[in-house]
């Protein structure tokens, strides 16, 4: 029987991924996290999952366990604190590394973020000059996989812009720090609606990476065939490119909210804004804003593995994360001319 480890289970793109190789494959699962009651979309006691509990830099722990594994899917990530993002995103990814058996592992999907590649899929230089704790340390790993012992194992898996669960917290799925964002965009649509970027960007639903990862981790893996890549294989998943006027308009929609004639968001509009509403502005966000277009070539939906979408477009997304419609918008009132 093959096992897969899968760290970072309990977090919302692990529960998608273990639930899907539950129904979908055999194989045993080994369920690394920390907290097994946030398990929510995976029972515990199935007979073919076994719970690793433990923080991600006491790897040493399991190294029986880490020895017999196939298959890794690696999800488990680190933010927010400089110090623990290094230990967690490069040094405890080294370590797990180092006590698989070559021998015996067979592939490693290796969770990175889209943010540290250009439109290419070769890294932004960027990401390390300008990037938080968590993109910088992100950067630096895939760097060192580029050059590793295993890198013709590992593909690399860049997810875009995750939605997930439900903005109600009803699904069996955590909700994906987007979805969870959603109710509190669309309170800021009255602004929104008035304005014009020339942006754009991809998404892609935890679903959908859940189907991605679950057909290379049941397929016998092969040799990267990727042109312009090395050894180690770089997808980029998401859905085709959205521009943000198309999200915003696809947003007012959904809430019954009219759109306006637009003003375009030029730069000194945005550093206006920046001043006079509560926006914090770092560095990356500084440049996020100059670079404007995140899109990238090729991007992978499921249909480009054989797979097809749960969520191929903006409204799909909506409808599942449960936001509520309100349909038509408003009709706009006319103003009457007094001559």
């Amino acid at each position: 029987m093959t096992r897969i480890l899968v760290t970072g289970a309990s977090g919302c793109v692990g529960q998608y991924i273990s639930h899907w190789l539950l129904l979908h494959s055999d194989a045993e699962l080994l369920l690394w996290l920390r907290d097994p009651s946030k398990l929510t979309a995976v029972t515990a006691d199935h007979p073919r999952v076994r719970l690793l509990v433990g923080d991600l830099r006491d790897t040493d722990r399991f190294v029986a366990e880490l020895a017999t594994v196939n298959r890794v899917i690696h999800t488990a990530t680190a933010w927010g604190d400089p110090e623990r993002a290094e230990q967690v995103n490069v040094v405890a990814v080294k370590r797990l590394l180092q006590l698989l058996n070559p021998h015996v592992v067979e592939q490693i999907i290796y969770f990175s973020t889209a943010s540290i590649l250009d439109r290419d899929l070769r890294p932004l230089p960027e990401a390390q000059a300008y990037g938080t704790e968590y993109i910088q340390t992100k950067a630096r790993c895939l760097e060192q996989l580029e050059q590793h012992p295993l890198a013709a194992k590992i593909i690399a898996v860049f997810p875009t812009l995750v939605f997930g669960g439900r903005v109600d917290g009803t699904s069996p799925y955590p909700t994906s720090y987007l979805t969870e964002g959603l109710a509190e965009a669309s309170r800021w649509l009255w602004l929104a609606r008035w304005l014009r970027a020339d942006a754009s960007f991809h998404f892609i639903h935890a679903e959908d990476i859940a189907r991605i990862c679950g057909q290379f981790a049941t397929r016998p893996h092969e040799p990267n065939r990727e042109p312009g890549q090395g050894a180690l294989r770089r997808v980029v998943m998401g859905q085709q490119a959205i521009s943000v006027d198309d999200a915003v308009a696809t947003l007012c929609r959904w809430r019954g909210v009219g759109r306006t004639p637009g003003i375009p968001l030029w730069a000194w509009l945005i550093e206006t804004l920046i001043k006079i509403l509560p926006i914090e502005v770092n560095a990356w966000d500084r440049f996020s804003i100059r670079q404007r277009h995140f899109i990238h070539d090729p991007v992978s939906p499921p249909e480009r593995f054989g797979g097809e979408s749960h969520a191929p477009t903006l409204e799909t997304v909506l409808s599942d994360s449960g936001l509520p419609n309100r349909g038509s918008p408003r009709t706009q009132r006319k103003v009457l001319s007094t001559t």
